[in-house]
């Protein structure tokens, strides 16, 4: 599967081009911004995007109004179509997000029932009960996701939704051309839908990659098999800032043994899940961190890690957005890209990744661990790769069996001597190539 030796990068289209908070109905086309990107995308190294919601919604994209028009805040679909051009030619895949479980109270076929009650044909594509009321008074009660009435939960077991949103994947790869989906909560989608959605894309287009928005308990109901290809990896994303912040990697390297580690019992060996530093559903990694120097390190850890790297939009130059002010302030407009110092890292980390067979597709092995120090281990039958990381603001001199003497630093392109220990920088990351 191509995406498992990809880096995505993730942009949320509403905030990113500066569209009314509210579905104005005004026709705007503002689209076209995320193919201005493609060359800031491109020199980062990403090959790969998810683009959040991009559909006719009520307010945020995730209360779709049509799955077959594209937001009017943000252009049409020729719009749309025209960015997925750019962004194919500069190599770079395009992953939308499916919002399957629900839909907003201004989808059409929701419209239909409110209007027509019994007499809608569309009454049994959501869950309703004609005894009740609702909080919006609508004169009958529907499920909403999680509680929240604006989202109106689907029946993906009747077969006339799956085939209807089934309808519409194959309308966006004919006229978009897509390579994959992002399955919006997942966690909450009929099984027997999934299993479907995977036997239909994989004869859609050779690969066509599919991702599940999952938070906590066994990743492998949802991934592998005739399930989805992916999920995303919750549990080392709060493993990645929460031991630096309390200095004890111990969290974040028994995270990682406990997934990809050599014991028999390892949860997730050979399986790629998708490993963020933020996104936007959580503070930024800038603003999360609470020691400023920690921010390369844990990128570092992310790139060296086992998974898909995925890099929010604006995060490479160290942007910041805090959940506690509102879902707004983690999806902004930037008017321009940056490039920083924090950037060129995590681009050196990027190529390091994509071009080391180790760092996409190794196994995991712990060697050195300490609260503020930890070196471990990728390794494929043809090559082995040392990740190390000091998170101290002292030097650190790591003593472990290297099972070489030499190696080649892939951020710097500099040879390290293994001989009388391996001295660590403060604040320091390293991936180190040894010779097999």
């Amino acid at each position: 599967m191509w995406a498992d030796k990809s880096v995505f990068y993730q942009i949320y289209p509403l905030g990113f081009c500066g569209a009314p908070r509210e579905n104005d109905g005004i026709l705007a086309s503002r689209i076209g911004k995320i193919g201005d990107w493609a060359e800031q995308i491109r020199r980062l190294g990403a090959d790969a995007v998810y683009l959040s919601p991009i559909f006719e919604s009520d307010r945020h994209g995730y209360d779709t109004r049509d799955y077959r028009k594209i937001d009017c805040r943000l252009g049409t679909n020729e719009d749309f179509a025209k960015v997925c051009g750019t962004l194919h030619s500069h190599g770079i895949k395009v992953v939308l997000d499916g919002v399957f479980n629900h839909v907003g109270r201004g989808f059409w076929a929701f419209r239909d029932v409110q209007e027509k009650k019994w007499d809608s044909p569309y009454k049994d594509w959501f869950h309703i009960n004609f005894d009740g009321n609702s909080n919006y008074n609508d004169g009958f009660w529907y499920e909403g996701w999680e509680g929240h009435y604006e989202l109106v939960k689907l029946n993906l077991r009747n077969p006339a939704v799956a085939d209807y949103l089934l309808e519409c994947v194959k309308f966006w790869a004919d006229s978009f051309g897509i390579d994959g989906l992002r399955l919006d909560v997942a966690y909450c989608l009929d099984k027997d839908f999934l299993r479907r959605l995977r036997s239909f894309c994989d004869g859609l287009k050779p690969e066509f990659f599919l991702l599940g928005e999952t938070l906590h308990g066994d990743y492998n109901q949802w991934v592998g098999g005739e399930m989805l290809h992916s999920c995303t990896n919750y549990e080392c994303y709060k493993g990645l800032y929460s031991a630096l912040n309390s200095m004890n990697l111990f969290e974040i390297v028994h995270s990682l043994k406990r997934q990809f580690g050599p014991e028999q019992w390892t949860l997730y060996k050979g399986k790629h899940l998708l490993c963020f530093a933020d996104n936007h559903d959580v503070t930024r990694a800038a603003s999360i961190l609470q020691n400023p120097a920690h921010l390369p390190l844990m990128y570092g850890i992310l790139f060296g890690m086992p998974g898909i790297p995925c890099v929010y939009y604006g995060s490479e130059w160290g942007a910041l957005g805090d959940k506690s002010q509102g879902d707004d302030a983690l999806r902004p407009c930037f008017d321009a890209p940056q490039w920083t110092e924090l950037t060129d890292r995590i681009a050196a980390m990027i190529k390091a990744h994509r071009e080391s067979e180790a760092l996409c597709f190794g196994d995991f092995h712990e060697l050195v661990l300490t609260n503020r120090q930890t070196v471990f281990q990728r390794r494929t039958d043809s090559e082995r790769v040392l990740v190390a990381v000091n998170a101290d603001s002292q030097p650190y001199t790591a003593h472990f069996d290297a099972g070489c003497g030499q190696a080649v630093d892939l951020l710097t392109g500099k040879l390290h001597d293994f001989g009388g220990g391996s001295e660590l920088p403060p604040y320091s990351v390293a991936y180190w190539k040894c010779e097999r």
